[in-house]
Protein backbone atom coordinates (compact mmCIF):
# COMPACT_ATOMS: atom_id res chain seq x y z
CA UNK A 1 0.00 0.00 0.00
CA UNK A 2 1.86 3.57 -0.74
CA UNK A 3 1.53 6.28 1.72
CA UNK A 4 -0.94 8.41 0.63
CA UNK A 5 -3.26 5.23 0.72
CA UNK A 6 -2.01 4.17 4.02
CA UNK A 7 -2.66 7.62 5.43
CA UNK A 8 -6.39 7.63 4.07
CA UNK A 9 -7.23 4.27 5.35
CA UNK A 10 -5.50 5.38 8.88
CA UNK A 11 -7.63 8.36 8.45
CA UNK A 12 -10.53 6.10 7.93
CA UNK A 13 -10.16 4.21 10.87
CA UNK A 14 -9.21 6.80 13.26
CA UNK A 15 -12.85 7.99 12.56
CA UNK A 16 -14.39 4.49 13.66
CA UNK A 17 -11.80 3.42 16.39
CA UNK A 18 -10.81 7.19 17.46
CA UNK A 19 -7.15 7.08 17.57
CA UNK A 20 -5.74 9.94 15.93
CA UNK A 21 -4.05 10.06 12.86
CA UNK A 22 -0.23 8.95 12.08
CA UNK A 23 1.57 12.79 12.02
CA UNK A 24 3.62 11.61 8.87
CA UNK A 25 -0.16 11.96 7.02
CA UNK A 26 -0.39 15.33 7.51
CA UNK A 27 -2.78 15.43 9.04
CA UNK A 28 -4.51 14.86 12.89
CA UNK A 29 -7.44 12.97 14.19
CA UNK A 30 -10.43 14.36 15.70
CA UNK A 31 -12.27 12.04 17.76
CA UNK A 32 -15.27 14.34 17.78
CA UNK A 33 -17.82 14.16 15.05
CA UNK A 34 -16.52 17.81 13.95
CA UNK A 35 -14.58 20.33 14.80
CA UNK A 36 -15.40 23.88 15.37
CA UNK A 37 -15.32 26.85 12.66
CA UNK A 38 -16.06 30.14 11.70
CA UNK A 39 -18.52 31.04 8.86
CA UNK A 40 -18.03 33.90 6.22
CA UNK A 41 -20.63 36.05 8.05
CA UNK A 42 -18.33 35.10 11.40
CA UNK A 43 -20.68 32.78 12.86
CA UNK A 44 -19.62 29.81 14.79
CA UNK A 45 -20.39 26.71 12.91
CA UNK A 46 -19.22 23.04 13.09
CA UNK A 47 -17.13 20.88 9.83
CA UNK A 48 -17.96 17.11 10.09
CA UNK A 49 -14.92 15.18 9.99
CA UNK A 50 -16.72 13.28 6.79
CA UNK A 51 -16.93 16.16 5.21
CA UNK A 52 -13.19 16.77 6.11
CA UNK A 53 -11.56 13.56 5.36
CA UNK A 54 -13.80 14.05 1.81
CA UNK A 55 -11.98 16.99 0.99
CA UNK A 56 -8.20 15.52 2.22
CA UNK A 57 -8.83 12.52 0.09
CA UNK A 58 -9.48 14.94 -3.06
CA UNK A 59 -5.66 16.14 -2.18
CA UNK A 60 -2.42 16.24 -3.63
CA UNK A 61 -0.96 18.39 -0.89
CA UNK A 62 -1.26 17.98 2.54
CA UNK A 63 -4.54 19.06 4.93
CA UNK A 64 -3.05 20.38 8.58
CA UNK A 65 -5.42 20.51 11.57
CA UNK A 66 -4.58 21.91 15.42
CA UNK A 67 -2.43 19.78 16.72
CA UNK A 68 0.07 18.83 13.62
CA UNK A 69 3.49 19.27 13.93
CA UNK A 70 3.32 21.85 10.71
CA UNK A 71 0.26 23.80 12.23
CA UNK A 72 2.20 26.60 13.35
CA UNK A 73 4.53 26.66 10.48
CA UNK A 74 1.76 26.85 7.66
CA UNK A 75 -0.41 29.17 9.26
CA UNK A 76 2.26 31.70 10.56
CA UNK A 77 2.83 34.53 7.78
CA UNK A 78 5.24 37.68 7.39
CA UNK A 79 3.93 40.50 9.93
CA UNK A 80 4.71 38.86 14.01
CA UNK A 81 1.48 41.37 14.67
CA UNK A 82 -1.09 38.34 13.51
CA UNK A 83 -1.44 35.06 15.57
CA UNK A 84 -4.31 33.66 13.76
CA UNK A 85 -5.71 30.08 14.23
CA UNK A 86 -7.42 28.65 11.33
CA UNK A 87 -9.68 25.38 11.49
CA UNK A 88 -7.71 23.73 8.51
CA UNK A 89 -5.04 24.40 6.18
CA UNK A 90 -4.22 22.99 2.84
CA UNK A 91 -1.27 23.21 2.10
CA UNK A 92 -2.05 23.28 -2.36
CA UNK A 93 0.65 21.38 -4.43
CA UNK A 94 -1.48 22.13 -7.42
CA UNK A 95 -4.48 24.42 -9.27
CA UNK A 96 -6.80 21.27 -8.66
CA UNK A 97 -5.99 21.15 -4.61
CA UNK A 98 -6.83 24.91 -5.18
CA UNK A 99 -10.21 24.60 -6.71
CA UNK A 100 -11.15 21.23 -4.29
CA UNK A 101 -10.50 23.87 -1.53
CA UNK A 102 -12.34 26.76 -2.99
CA UNK A 103 -15.28 24.60 -3.50
CA UNK A 104 -15.29 23.10 -0.07
CA UNK A 105 -14.69 26.55 1.92
CA UNK A 106 -18.21 27.77 -0.52
CA UNK A 107 -20.11 24.46 0.02
CA UNK A 108 -19.96 25.14 3.88
CA UNK A 109 -19.94 28.71 3.85
CA UNK A 110 -16.34 29.21 5.35
CA UNK A 111 -14.12 31.90 5.84
CA UNK A 112 -11.55 31.71 3.36
CA UNK A 113 -8.09 33.10 3.31
CA UNK A 114 -5.21 32.97 1.00
CA UNK A 115 -1.88 32.68 2.03
CA UNK A 116 0.77 33.41 -1.21
CA UNK A 117 4.11 34.61 0.24
CA UNK A 118 2.12 35.37 3.69
CA UNK A 119 3.26 39.40 3.05
CA UNK A 120 -0.28 40.80 4.22
CA UNK A 121 1.02 43.76 5.89
CA UNK A 122 -2.36 43.95 7.81
CA UNK A 123 -2.52 39.58 7.41
CA UNK A 124 -5.82 38.91 5.43
CA UNK A 125 -3.82 35.97 4.42
CA UNK A 126 -4.57 34.05 7.64
CA UNK A 127 -7.81 34.17 9.23
CA UNK A 128 -8.77 32.90 13.11
CA UNK A 129 -11.34 29.61 12.63
CA UNK A 130 -11.56 29.33 9.10
CA UNK A 131 -9.68 28.00 6.28
CA UNK A 132 -6.51 28.73 5.37
CA UNK A 133 -5.60 28.00 1.38
CA UNK A 134 -1.76 27.96 1.87
CA UNK A 135 0.04 28.75 -1.86
CA UNK A 136 4.01 28.37 -0.50
CA UNK A 137 4.36 25.09 -2.02
CA UNK A 138 3.29 26.36 -5.49
CA UNK A 139 6.36 28.64 -5.66
CA UNK A 140 8.06 27.63 -9.34
CA UNK A 141 8.75 30.10 -11.91
CA UNK A 142 10.30 30.43 -15.44
CA UNK A 143 11.55 32.72 -17.33
CA UNK A 144 11.93 32.57 -21.18
CA UNK A 145 14.51 34.98 -23.22
CA UNK A 146 13.17 34.32 -26.70
CA UNK A 147 9.58 34.64 -25.72
CA UNK A 148 10.50 37.52 -22.85
CA UNK A 149 8.03 36.06 -21.03
CA UNK A 150 7.84 34.79 -17.00
CA UNK A 151 5.57 32.64 -15.99
CA UNK A 152 5.20 32.31 -11.82
CA UNK A 153 3.24 30.03 -9.76
CA UNK A 154 1.11 32.02 -7.22
CA UNK A 155 3.12 31.36 -3.95
CA UNK A 156 6.21 31.89 -5.83
CA UNK A 157 8.22 35.26 -4.01
CA UNK A 158 9.69 38.15 -5.84
CA UNK A 159 13.36 37.39 -5.10
CA UNK A 160 12.41 33.95 -7.77
CA UNK A 161 10.63 36.51 -10.19
CA UNK A 162 13.94 38.75 -10.46
CA UNK A 163 16.67 35.89 -10.15
CA UNK A 164 14.57 33.80 -12.82
CA UNK A 165 14.01 36.54 -15.30
CA UNK A 166 18.09 38.13 -14.68
CA UNK A 167 19.42 34.64 -15.46
CA UNK A 168 17.83 35.45 -19.12
CA UNK A 169 19.06 38.88 -19.01
CA UNK A 170 15.12 40.18 -18.87
CA UNK A 171 13.64 41.43 -15.98
CA UNK A 172 10.01 43.14 -14.81
CA UNK A 173 8.29 45.55 -12.44
CA UNK A 174 9.18 43.79 -9.00
CA UNK A 175 8.67 45.26 -5.46
CA UNK A 176 11.40 46.37 -2.81
CA UNK A 177 11.25 43.64 -0.64
CA UNK A 178 12.49 39.98 -2.30
CA UNK A 179 10.94 37.71 0.34
CA UNK A 180 7.14 39.25 -0.68
CA UNK A 181 4.39 36.44 -2.84
CA UNK A 182 4.07 37.65 -6.58
CA UNK A 183 0.21 37.09 -5.62
CA UNK A 184 -0.94 39.96 -3.33
CA UNK A 185 1.88 42.18 -4.84
CA UNK A 186 0.51 41.89 -7.92
CA UNK A 187 -2.49 41.63 -7.65
CA UNK A 188 -3.04 45.12 -6.12
CA UNK A 189 -1.13 46.93 -8.58
CA UNK A 190 2.50 46.34 -8.03
CA UNK A 191 5.25 49.64 -7.71
CA UNK A 192 8.87 48.63 -8.41
CA UNK A 193 12.17 50.38 -8.92
CA UNK A 194 11.31 49.66 -12.48
CA UNK A 195 7.56 51.39 -13.19
CA UNK A 196 8.61 54.34 -13.98
CA UNK A 197 10.39 52.81 -16.99
CA UNK A 198 8.06 49.35 -17.19
CA UNK A 199 5.16 50.43 -15.60
CA UNK A 200 3.37 48.75 -12.76
CA UNK A 201 3.38 45.02 -12.37
CA UNK A 202 0.05 45.19 -13.38
CA UNK A 203 0.60 46.36 -16.46
CA UNK A 204 3.07 44.07 -17.27
CA UNK A 205 0.21 40.56 -16.98
CA UNK A 206 -0.15 38.92 -19.93
CA UNK A 207 -2.53 36.62 -18.72
CA UNK A 208 -3.46 33.96 -15.65
CA UNK A 209 -4.77 30.71 -14.09
CA UNK A 210 -7.12 31.79 -11.59
CA UNK A 211 -9.82 29.22 -9.49
CA UNK A 212 -12.62 31.23 -9.24
CA UNK A 213 -15.64 31.00 -6.27
CA UNK A 214 -17.14 28.31 -8.55
CA UNK A 215 -14.21 25.75 -8.39
CA UNK A 216 -13.59 26.73 -11.79
CA UNK A 217 -9.84 26.59 -13.25
CA UNK A 218 -9.47 29.60 -15.94
CA UNK A 219 -6.87 30.65 -18.17
CA UNK A 220 -7.76 34.50 -18.89
CA UNK A 221 -5.92 37.00 -20.71
CA UNK A 222 -7.10 40.14 -22.77
CA UNK A 223 -8.63 38.09 -25.61
CA UNK A 224 -10.11 35.55 -22.94
CA UNK A 225 -12.15 36.16 -19.99
CA UNK A 226 -11.33 40.21 -20.80
CA UNK A 227 -13.59 41.50 -17.97
CA UNK A 228 -12.10 38.93 -15.47
CA UNK A 229 -8.49 39.81 -16.13
CA UNK A 230 -9.36 43.42 -16.71
CA UNK A 231 -10.49 43.85 -12.64
CA UNK A 232 -7.35 40.89 -11.41
CA UNK A 233 -4.80 43.83 -12.47
CA UNK A 234 -5.56 46.38 -9.30
CA UNK A 235 -8.97 44.63 -7.91
CA UNK A 236 -6.73 42.51 -5.49
CA UNK A 237 -7.66 38.96 -4.62
CA UNK A 238 -11.80 39.92 -4.79
CA UNK A 239 -12.04 37.42 -7.67
CA UNK A 240 -10.32 33.91 -7.41
CA UNK A 241 -7.24 32.33 -6.55
CA UNK A 242 -5.00 33.18 -9.24
CA UNK A 243 -2.85 29.94 -9.60
CA UNK A 244 -0.04 31.47 -12.48
CA UNK A 245 0.80 34.59 -13.80
CA UNK A 246 2.64 35.35 -16.90
CA UNK A 247 4.25 38.34 -17.02
CA UNK A 248 6.38 40.74 -19.62
CA UNK A 249 10.12 40.44 -19.67
CA UNK A 250 12.29 43.51 -20.65
CA UNK A 251 15.75 43.15 -22.17
CA UNK A 252 18.04 44.38 -18.97
CA UNK A 253 21.57 45.32 -18.17
CA UNK A 254 21.27 43.72 -14.09
CA UNK A 255 24.68 46.00 -13.53
CA UNK A 256 23.01 49.49 -12.91
CA UNK A 257 23.53 52.95 -11.46
CA UNK A 258 22.12 52.88 -7.83
CA UNK A 259 22.05 52.88 -3.86
CA UNK A 260 20.94 55.26 -1.63
CA UNK A 261 22.01 58.85 -0.87
CA UNK A 262 22.39 59.56 3.06
CA UNK A 263 21.86 63.05 4.41
CA UNK A 264 21.26 64.47 8.41
CA UNK A 265 18.09 64.77 9.17
CA UNK A 266 19.19 69.09 9.73
CA UNK A 267 19.47 68.64 5.61
CA UNK A 268 16.44 67.15 4.82
CA UNK A 269 14.54 70.89 4.62
CA UNK A 270 16.94 71.30 1.86
CA UNK A 271 16.72 67.94 -0.12
CA UNK A 272 12.77 67.42 0.12
CA UNK A 273 12.40 71.31 -1.55
CA UNK A 274 14.96 70.63 -4.11
CA UNK A 275 13.19 67.06 -4.55
CA UNK A 276 9.14 68.65 -4.71
CA UNK A 277 10.99 70.99 -7.31
CA UNK A 278 12.74 68.59 -9.45
CA UNK A 279 11.29 64.87 -9.27
CA UNK A 280 8.27 65.65 -11.99
CA UNK A 281 11.38 66.54 -14.79
CA UNK A 282 13.02 62.98 -14.16
CA UNK A 283 13.61 60.63 -16.90
CA UNK A 284 11.37 57.50 -17.04
CA UNK A 285 14.85 55.94 -16.24
CA UNK A 286 15.46 57.65 -12.81
CA UNK A 287 13.27 56.08 -9.95
CA UNK A 288 14.68 58.20 -6.59
CA UNK A 289 12.37 58.80 -3.76
CA UNK A 290 12.99 60.15 -0.16
CA UNK A 291 13.01 58.45 3.05
CA UNK A 292 12.81 59.30 6.55
CA UNK A 293 14.43 57.51 9.40
CA UNK A 294 16.44 56.74 12.67
CA UNK A 295 20.12 54.94 11.56
CA UNK A 296 21.47 52.80 14.46
CA UNK A 297 24.68 54.31 13.21
CA UNK A 298 24.01 57.59 11.85
CA UNK A 299 20.88 58.64 13.95
CA UNK A 300 18.22 60.73 12.01
CA UNK A 301 18.64 60.87 8.42
CA UNK A 302 17.08 61.57 5.17
CA UNK A 303 17.73 59.15 2.79
CA UNK A 304 17.25 58.92 -1.55
CA UNK A 305 17.16 55.29 -3.03
CA UNK A 306 18.10 55.80 -6.35
CA UNK A 307 18.09 53.16 -9.66
CA UNK A 308 18.63 54.41 -12.74
CA UNK A 309 17.89 51.80 -15.70
CA UNK A 310 20.04 53.13 -18.74
CA UNK A 311 23.13 54.82 -19.78
CA UNK A 312 25.29 55.65 -16.58
CA UNK A 313 26.77 58.85 -17.67
CA UNK A 314 23.14 60.41 -18.16
CA UNK A 315 22.20 58.99 -14.92
CA UNK A 316 25.40 60.79 -13.12
CA UNK A 317 24.10 63.71 -14.71
CA UNK A 318 20.86 63.91 -13.91
CA UNK A 319 21.68 63.04 -9.86
CA UNK A 320 24.40 65.56 -10.16
CA UNK A 321 22.13 68.34 -8.66
CA UNK A 322 20.75 66.42 -6.15
CA UNK A 323 23.87 65.42 -4.47
CA UNK A 324 24.68 69.04 -4.49
CA UNK A 325 22.04 70.44 -1.97
CA UNK A 326 24.05 69.46 0.68
CA UNK A 327 27.32 67.39 1.89
CA UNK A 328 25.77 63.68 2.14
CA UNK A 329 27.61 61.19 5.02
CA UNK A 330 26.95 58.13 2.56
CA UNK A 331 26.96 58.35 -1.10
CA UNK A 332 26.68 54.40 -2.02
CA UNK A 333 25.44 55.35 -5.73
CA UNK A 334 27.44 53.67 -7.79
CA UNK A 335 27.38 50.43 -10.50
CA UNK A 336 26.33 47.29 -8.99
CA UNK A 337 24.06 44.67 -9.35
CA UNK A 338 20.55 45.20 -9.23
CA UNK A 339 20.23 42.35 -6.91
CA UNK A 340 21.61 44.66 -4.28
CA UNK A 341 18.78 46.95 -4.02
CA UNK A 342 16.32 44.31 -4.90
CA UNK A 343 17.61 43.03 -1.39
CA UNK A 344 18.83 45.49 0.75
CA UNK A 345 15.14 45.78 2.72
CA UNK A 346 15.09 41.93 3.14
CA UNK A 347 16.49 42.15 6.25
CA UNK A 348 14.75 44.97 8.16
CA UNK A 349 11.34 43.97 7.28
CA UNK A 350 12.24 40.40 8.24
CA UNK A 351 9.67 37.88 9.61
CA UNK A 352 8.25 37.95 12.93
CA UNK A 353 8.73 41.50 13.68
CA UNK A 354 5.46 43.50 14.69
CA UNK A 355 4.30 46.06 12.13
CA UNK A 356 1.89 48.49 11.08
CA UNK A 357 1.90 50.70 8.15
CA UNK A 358 -0.41 53.23 6.59
CA UNK A 359 -0.31 55.37 3.28
CA UNK A 360 -1.33 57.65 0.90
CA UNK A 361 -1.27 58.65 -2.59
CA UNK A 362 0.34 62.13 -3.70
CA UNK A 363 -0.88 63.62 -6.99
CA UNK A 364 2.29 66.52 -6.29
CA UNK A 365 4.71 68.18 -4.02
CA UNK A 366 4.30 71.33 -2.44
CA UNK A 367 5.69 73.18 -0.18
CA UNK A 368 2.59 72.34 2.68
CA UNK A 369 3.53 68.42 1.96
CA UNK A 370 7.18 69.51 2.76
CA UNK A 371 6.30 71.42 6.21
CA UNK A 372 4.30 68.64 7.43
CA UNK A 373 6.81 65.92 6.72
CA UNK A 374 9.48 67.95 8.54
CA UNK A 375 6.50 69.04 11.75
CA UNK A 376 5.09 65.68 12.30
CA UNK A 377 8.84 63.37 11.99
CA UNK A 378 8.76 60.49 14.62
CA UNK A 379 11.98 58.25 14.49
CA UNK A 380 10.14 55.69 15.86
CA UNK A 381 8.07 55.81 12.26
CA UNK A 382 10.03 54.78 9.04
CA UNK A 383 8.86 57.44 6.59
CA UNK A 384 8.97 55.28 2.62
CA UNK A 385 7.42 55.68 -0.32
CA UNK A 386 6.73 53.86 -3.96
CA UNK A 387 7.96 56.67 -6.63
CA UNK A 388 4.95 56.75 -9.32
CA UNK A 389 4.74 58.88 -12.66
CA UNK A 390 6.76 58.24 -15.74
CA UNK A 391 5.12 54.81 -17.35
CA UNK A 392 2.93 54.86 -14.79
CA UNK A 393 0.89 57.86 -15.76
CA UNK A 394 0.64 57.22 -19.13
CA UNK A 395 -1.77 54.20 -18.89
CA UNK A 396 -5.31 55.53 -18.54
CA UNK A 397 -7.18 56.04 -15.30
CA UNK A 398 -9.74 52.62 -16.17
CA UNK A 399 -7.15 50.83 -18.68
CA UNK A 400 -6.65 48.80 -15.60
CA UNK A 401 -8.31 48.10 -12.27
CA UNK A 402 -5.60 50.40 -10.29
CA UNK A 403 -6.84 53.87 -10.70
CA UNK A 404 -4.11 55.77 -9.11
CA UNK A 405 -2.33 56.94 -11.92
CA UNK A 406 -2.45 60.19 -11.48
CA UNK A 407 -0.03 59.73 -8.30
CA UNK A 408 3.66 61.45 -8.49
CA UNK A 409 4.77 59.26 -5.60
CA UNK A 410 3.13 56.82 -2.61
CA UNK A 411 4.26 57.75 1.14
CA UNK A 412 4.29 54.76 3.29
CA UNK A 413 4.42 54.94 7.02
CA UNK A 414 5.35 52.26 8.67
CA UNK A 415 6.72 51.06 12.28
CA UNK A 416 8.06 47.62 13.61
CA UNK A 417 8.56 46.72 16.86
CA UNK A 418 9.54 43.18 18.80
CA UNK A 419 7.17 43.21 21.55
CA UNK A 420 3.35 42.73 21.96
CA UNK A 421 3.49 45.40 25.23
CA UNK A 422 4.69 48.11 22.55
CA UNK A 423 1.51 47.73 19.97
CA UNK A 424 -0.20 50.60 21.12
CA UNK A 425 2.33 53.13 21.48
CA UNK A 426 3.99 52.37 17.79
CA UNK A 427 0.47 52.14 16.12
CA UNK A 428 -0.44 55.38 17.81
CA UNK A 429 2.99 56.70 16.38
CA UNK A 430 2.26 55.98 13.10
CA UNK A 431 -1.18 57.03 13.29
CA UNK A 432 -0.10 60.07 14.18
CA UNK A 433 2.29 60.56 11.56
CA UNK A 434 -0.27 59.73 8.53
CA UNK A 435 -2.59 62.14 10.13
CA UNK A 436 -0.46 65.29 9.74
CA UNK A 437 0.50 64.36 6.15
CA UNK A 438 -2.96 62.98 5.36
CA UNK A 439 -4.08 66.65 3.91
CA UNK A 440 -2.04 66.23 1.05
CA UNK A 441 -2.81 62.70 0.41
CA UNK A 442 -5.62 60.81 -1.70
CA UNK A 443 -6.24 57.22 -1.98
CA UNK A 444 -4.01 54.68 -0.85
CA UNK A 445 -2.71 51.57 -1.68
CA UNK A 446 -4.90 48.22 -0.67
CA UNK A 447 -1.98 46.09 0.29
CA UNK A 448 -0.06 48.04 2.75
CA UNK A 449 -3.10 50.10 4.35
CA UNK A 450 -4.06 47.96 7.81
CA UNK A 451 -7.76 50.37 8.10
CA UNK A 452 -8.67 51.00 4.57
CA UNK A 453 -11.80 49.79 4.52
CA UNK A 454 -13.46 52.66 1.98
CA UNK A 455 -13.18 50.48 -1.19
CA UNK A 456 -15.76 52.38 -3.19
CA UNK A 457 -13.86 55.74 -2.50
CA UNK A 458 -10.90 53.61 -3.20
CA UNK A 459 -11.26 52.27 -6.53
CA UNK A 460 -12.93 55.51 -7.37
CA UNK A 461 -14.21 54.81 -11.72
CA UNK A 462 -13.37 51.71 -11.72
CA UNK A 463 -15.86 50.31 -8.85
CA UNK A 464 -18.91 49.80 -10.51
CA UNK A 465 -17.52 47.87 -12.95
CA UNK A 466 -15.41 45.82 -10.28
CA UNK A 467 -18.50 44.99 -8.36
CA UNK A 468 -20.55 44.29 -11.39
CA UNK A 469 -17.29 41.64 -12.52
CA UNK A 470 -17.67 40.25 -8.07
CA UNK A 471 -21.17 39.67 -9.19
CA UNK A 472 -20.39 37.48 -11.67
CA UNK A 473 -17.63 35.50 -10.15
CA UNK A 474 -18.37 35.79 -6.82
CA UNK A 475 -22.03 36.48 -5.80
CA UNK A 476 -21.31 34.98 -2.07
CA UNK A 477 -18.32 37.19 -1.51
CA UNK A 478 -16.46 34.08 -0.78
CA UNK A 479 -13.03 36.29 -1.01
CA UNK A 480 -13.65 38.89 1.13
CA UNK A 481 -10.09 38.90 3.08
CA UNK A 482 -9.24 41.60 1.55
CA UNK A 483 -10.03 45.35 0.27
CA UNK A 484 -13.26 44.24 -0.15
CA UNK A 485 -15.86 44.67 -3.34
CA UNK A 486 -19.12 43.85 -2.58
CA UNK A 487 -20.75 41.57 -5.71
CA UNK A 488 -23.12 44.01 -7.42
CA UNK A 489 -26.68 41.91 -6.78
Amino acid sequence: MDRRQFCKTSFAASLVVGTPFLAGCGRRAETEASIPAISLDGAEIELSNAAIQELSESLTGPMILSGHPDYDRARTIWNGMHDKRPALIVQAANSRDVSHAVSFARDNNLLLAVRGGGHSWPGKSVCDGGLMLNLSHMDQVTADRETQRALAQGGALLNALDTKSLEQGMVTTAGVVSHTGVGGYTLGGGFGRLNRKYGLTVDNVLGAEIVTADGEIRRISADQEADLFWAIRGGGGNFGVVTEFEYQLHPFDRNVLSGSIVWPLENARDVLEFYAEAAAAYSDEMYVGPIMARNPELGDVIVMDVVYNGDPTEGEKELAALRAVATPVVDGVKMQDYMFMQTMNDAAFGHGIRSYAKNGMVKEWSQGLVDALLDAYDPRVFLANHVAGGAVKRVGETDTAFTHRNAEIMLVFASGWADAEMDDEYIAATRAFYKAIEPYMGGYYDNIDFDGDEAAGNYGPAYERLARIKGQYDPGNLFRLNSNIEPAV
